[in-house]
Order: structure tokens, then C-alpha cells, then sequence
């Protein structure tokens, strides 16, 4: 059973057909690739086309291009036609237990028996912003980055972005041709190229290199890297603080709490604004997993996506096996590692069945 019908669960599909397994794949999206779909429209790939295919099947069109998400998105539901990979869509996975051997799949009225389980839903899906966001008066319009789609969601008035990583200077630039934008947070550093002009292209087949085979476990440099690199923020790519600047973007300190309804600053300024999107990220949501392979911090305990529970995987996390193992061309060794796993685990072909709740 592989939970999660992105590109890391169609991958792992995508190898288990290869190697003749029989598997089922839940996707609690109504539509493959949806995921992509409700993203902010304006959104695209870091990573040019020909560094984005999943095993099996090229990005169609030029290759060097960074693909907007509704591309993204098209492809994944392309490449689950492609090889007909068996995916039940609108079913959200509740809960993930184990009895003996075998594991019991909870999907709302739905329930599943498995020998194997597959974690593909991401490690980070849900949604945070402080706790404080609370206590903002409740004329200020609050959207997290999950939420927002485009410029015309927002009321009149000015707008503070909370989070000055990628997804947040994307966003404060986009908001800051239609109302005046306010960004808080710790600038990340930059890339030292643009990501789609000519340097970067230029600098993209190393880098790729180093990220996905010497920074990686199978390798003593990449063993050494990872608890460092766990705890990095992503500098920025596309958008620079220049750009920031041209577009009148206002640049602010984090932002710590609220007084008087409105944010505050840590250097103590208060924020008048109509409006805030937090790009705050998101946190670990493995509480549905009621299984004893986690951490104390909530993270996984995993050797390449390979759990301590005999039969449990994940896959898509940052750093699973290398620095690429989050992005969507890095997905695929990963998910080949962990189909060949299972293949030499199971000792019959049964497939995944559901059952009477």
C-alpha cells in the first residue's frame, strides 16, 4: 500500500510494476496532481524539465525550461495513465496501524489490509503559523501559503508576508503590484545565480551532481553533512532582494507576537496592515501513524526511507537519502531503493486488499 499519490508515491508505483508486485495507491486528491494545482498561480519548479521526470517518462517540450506547476501537475497525471498505476483518488488516510504482520489502512469509510506500507504523503504537510496569529484583530484578513492562490483573495489595504524564505518573497513580490507589502523575516542568503538564466543553467548539472550523490548517505561526505543540512533554509533562487527593493517591497525583522490586535516586529515595531500571509511553513504531521518509529522530535527513524517496523517505508522527505531527495527528479532512485526493499521482503505477491470496516 503506498499512501500518497505525488510524485514520490507514483515513483514507488512505478518500480513495484516493474518488478511484477502488486500494490494499491491511496491519493486523498480528487484528481492526480492536484497537490500542484492548489499552489499559488504564479508558482513554478526550481528545477529545469529535464532534472524534473520521474522514472520512465521525459517532460514534454523544452528542457531546459522550469515548469509551472499546473505543468507539474499535468505531467503526474500523465504518467499515472501512462502505466495505468492502480491509484484510488479522494480517500484521506486517517490512520496507520499494524497487527502482528500486517498493517490496517484507515481512509473514512474505507479500510485497508497490507503487508507493506509506503509513507509517500510528505513529512511536512501541516500547515503552521505562530501561535500569536490568534490574537490579531479579526478585521486583519490571515492566509497561509497553502491558502493563497492570487493578489485578489486579499482585502484593501496593505498586506504583511511572514517569511522571507522562497515562498514568501515569491509571494510579497507578486502582492507588491497591486497594494503596499511588508516582508518579515531572516533573509535565507541567495543562490548565486538566478534560477533559469544562462549562470545558473551553467551551474545546474554540478550542483545536482553534489546534491544527489556526494551529498548523500551512501557516501561519508554526505553522512557528515545531513544533520547539518536538516536544519538549513533554502537561500533564495528566483526572486533576489533586489527584485524585492525595485518592486517597493518593505523589508521588516521577524515578526514576534501582536499588541494591540496588529503584528509586531522583534525590533518592536507594530505593523498597521489589512491584510497577512503567512509563509511560515509547515511542520511534521506523522500523528496519524500510530506506529513506534519515530523520534522524540516526531521525525522519522529511517535508513534510506527504510523503517526500524519490518514492512514500513517513507519516501519524499528532505534528505531520505540525499540533499535531491525531496525534489521531484530526485525522487526516483529513492523510490527504486525502497521498491527493490520490498520486493525482497515479500514472499508472495498479495496485494493490498480492502476490507469490511
Amino acid at each position: 500500500m503506498i499512501v500518497g499519490g505525488g510524485q514520490a508515491g507514483l515513483a514507488v508505483g512505478y518500480h513495484l510494476a516493474e518488478l511484477g508486485r502488486s500494490f494499491l495507491i491511496l491519493d486523498q486528491n480528487e484528481r492526480t496532481g492536484d497537490s500542484w494545482r492548489t499552489r499559488w498561480g504564479s508558482l513554478q519548479l526550481f528545477t529545469p524539465a529535464y532534472l524534473s521526470d520521474l522514472p520512465g517518462l521525459d517532460f514534454t517540450g523544452p528542457r531546459t525550461r522550469c515548469p509551472s506547476k499546473d505543468e507539474m501537475a499535468d505531467y503526474l497525471e500523465a504518467y499515472a495513465a501512462r502505466f495505468d498505476l492502480p491509484v484510488r483518488r479522494g480517500l484521506r488516510v486517517d490512520s496507520v496501524t499494524k497487527d502482528v504482520d500486517r498493517f490496517t489502512i484507515n481512509a473514512g469509510d474505507h479500510l485497508f489490509e497490507s503487508d507493506n506500507v509506503v509513507l509517500a504523503a510528505g513529512g511536512y504537510q501541516a500547515a503552521y503559523v505562530p501561535d500569536f496569529a490568534d490574537q490579531l484583530d479579526a478585521s486583519i484578513l490571515q492566509l497561509h501559503s497553502s491558502q493563497y492562490r492570487r493578489p485578489s483573495q486579499l482585502q484593501d489595504g496593505d498586506v504583511l508576508v511572514v517569511g522571507a524564505a522562497n515562498s514568501g518573497a515569491e509571494i510579497a513580490r507578486e502582492l507588491s503590484a497591486t497594494q503596499r507589502t511588508w516582508l518579515s523575516g531572516r533573509h535565507p542568503g541567495t543562490e548565486p545565480a538566478r534560477a533559469g538564466s544562462l549562470i545558473d543553467k551553467l551551474l545546474t548539472p554540478p550542483f545536482w551532481f553534489f546534491i544527489s550523490r556526494v551529498a548523500s548517505v551512501t557516501n561519508p561526505i554526505g553522512r557528515r553533512m545531513r544533520p547539518k543540512m536538516l536544519n538549513l533554509t533554502v537561500p533564495l533562487g528566483r526572486v533576489k532582494p533586489r527584485d524585492l527593493d525595485a518592486a517597493g517591497v518593505v523589508r521588516l525583522p521577524r515578526t514576534i507576537g501582536v499588541q494591540d490586535g496588529l503584528p509586531v516586529t522583534e525590533d518592536g515595531r507594530i505593523v498597521d496592515v489589512a491584510n497577512v500571509v503567512w509563509c511560515t511553513g509547515y511542520r511534521s504531521a506523522f500523528d496519524w501513524v500510530h506506529l513506534d518509529t519515530f523520534a522524540e522530535d516526531g521525525q522519522p527513524v529511517h535508513n534510506r526511507g527504510v523503517a526500524a517496523e519490518p514492512g514500513l517505508y517513507f519516501i519524499g522527505l528532505f534528505f531520505l537519502a540525499s540533499a535531491a531527495s525531496s525534489l521531484v527528479g530526485g525522487v526516483g532512485r529513492d523510490a527504486e531503493y525502497i521498491a527493490r526493499h520490498i520486493a525482497a521482503r515479500l514472499t508472495s505477491h498479495r496485494m493490498p486488499e480492502e476490507v469490511a470496516p
